[in-house]
C-alpha cells in the first residue's frame, strides 16, 4: 500500500474514532485476541484485522482495528493514544465480557495480573489511600483474599509510614502476592461478578 492509499485508508477508519472518554483516554491497550480477517462486533460492516483489547488505565475491554498485515502478539501492549499510532487504526468501541471470544476471556487474568505488575506504582497508592465505602464496608474489603484483620493492618501501618511497593506490603503485613488479588478484583468487576467498582472504568 502506498503512502497516499495508507493515508486515505487511515482517514476513512479514524473518521468517527470511539472518543473512550471525555476527559481521559486511554492511550495504551493490551491485546486478549485478535482476528486478521475479522468483522467488527460494535460497527457494522467494519472488517480488518479485529482486535480485543483491554485499555490500561481505565481496564475496560476495547475493540481496536489494526493496520493492514500488521503482526500482533498476545499480551502486547499497543499504543491507541489520538497522535502517533503506528499499529492501531482507530478505536472502533467498548465490548461487553459476554461478547469477547473465548480466548480472550481464557487471556484475561494473566493480562490483567501483567497490567498490574506493570503499573505497581498507581495500585499501591490505591492501598496507601484507600477509604470506606459505607460505615460498614472498606474498599479494601473488596479486594479477594483482604479480610478485616489485613486490613486493619494494612491501615495501621500505613498511617505510619506509606508502602512503596508489594514486596513492602508482604514484608510488613505478611499478605502474598497481592498484585494477584488485585488482578482477581479487576477480573471481578470486568465479569460483572460484583456491582462495585473500585478499579474498572464504566
Amino acid at each position: 500500500m502506498d503512502s497516499s492509499s495508507h493515508n486515505n485508508f487511515h482517514n476513512r477508519y479514524t473518521s468517527h474514532d470511539y472518543n473512550l472518554h471525555s476527559h481521559k483516554f486511554e492511550e495504551y491497550a493490551y491485546v486478549l485476541d485478535f482476528s486478521l480477517r475479522g468483522k467488527s462486533l460494535t460497527i457494522r460492516g467494519r472488517e480488518g484485522i479485529i482486535i480485543q483489547a483491554i485499555g490500561e488505565n481505565r481496564l475496560t475491554l476495547l475493540e481496536l482495528l489494526g493496520i493492514q498485515n500488521g503482526n500482533f502478539d498476545i499480551g502486547e501492549r499497543v499504543y491507541i493514544g489520538k497522535e502517533g499510532r503506528n499499529k492501531i487504526i482507530s478505536v472502533l468501541g467498548k465490548l461487553q465480557y459476554d461478547s469477547i471470544s473465548q480466548s480472550a476471556k481464557n487471556e484475561l487474568p494473566s493480562i490483567v495480573e501483567k497490567i498490574v505488575l506493570a503499573n505497581e506504582e498507581r495500585f499501591v497508592s490505591y492501598i496507601n489511600t484507600a477509604q470506606p465505602i459505607t460505615p460498614r464496608i472498606h474498599s479494601l474489603e473488596l479486594i479477594p483474599g483482604i479480610g478485616k484483620t489485613y486490613m486493619m493492618s494494612i491501615i495501621n501501618d500505613r498511617e505510619n509510614k506509606k508502602f512503596t511497593s508489594f514486596s513492602d506490603i508482604q514484608s510488613r503485613i505478611g499478605l502474598k502476592d497481592i498484585y494477584k488479588l488485585v488482578a482477581k478484583r479487576i477480573v471481578e468487576e470486568i465479569t460483572k461478578e460484583t456491582r462495585m467498582t473500585l478499579f474498572v472504568g464504566r
